[in-house]
């Protein structure tokens, strides 16, 4: 399947089955202006506590990436409905997850179109920050990596 936006889903489930992948994650680039919506972490979670991140989960069996994102922005940010992704942009990384397996992100962008950010319980706080400022955050290198990705691809 692809996507109005020009991205081949089935390329991409394709490729992390080839790779040994075992767990599929979702995440956006939520954008406003050139800057991007990073969540904090709660400082008791058992995976990555007080990191700041993307909004991003797991893929559950039998979802497809994207009613796995549009699950997951509706649990991490409160929004609900349809939303457009950034034509033809996507990125990845691979990292161990917190039970032992191979994971991949897959990170699509999305435009805010001024909606409300309501956290979940899992997260303490958001900011909006420049691409250009990832190396003053408390994000991941992978994560700072994706928006340094999104960046180079809008401007």
């Amino acid at each position: 399947m692809t996507t109005t936006s020009g991205i081949d889903l089935r390329r991409l489930i394709a490729d992390a089955e080839r790779d040994g992948v075992q767990k599929l994650v979702v995440g956006a680039v939520v954008h406003r202006g050139g800057e991007i919506l990073v969540l904090r972490r709660s400082g008791d979670d058992a995976f990555m506590p007080g990191i700041e991140e993307l909004p991003s989960g797991g893929v559950e069996p039998g979802e497809d990436l994207l009613t796995a994102l549009r699950r997951e922005l509706g649990e991490e940010i409160g929004w609900t409905g349809p939303f457009v992704l950034d034509p033809g942009f996507v990125t990845n990384f691979d990292y161990v997850s917190g039970s032992g397996r191979k994971a991949r992100q897959y990170t699509f962008g999305i435009a805010h179109y001024e909606r409300p950010i309501i956290l979940s319980a899992e997260h303490t706080g958001y900011r909006w920050l420049a691409s250009a400022d990832v190396d003053d955050s408390d994000l991941t290198d992978e994560t700072a990596q994706t928006i340094r990705d999104w960046g180079a691809a809008v401007l």
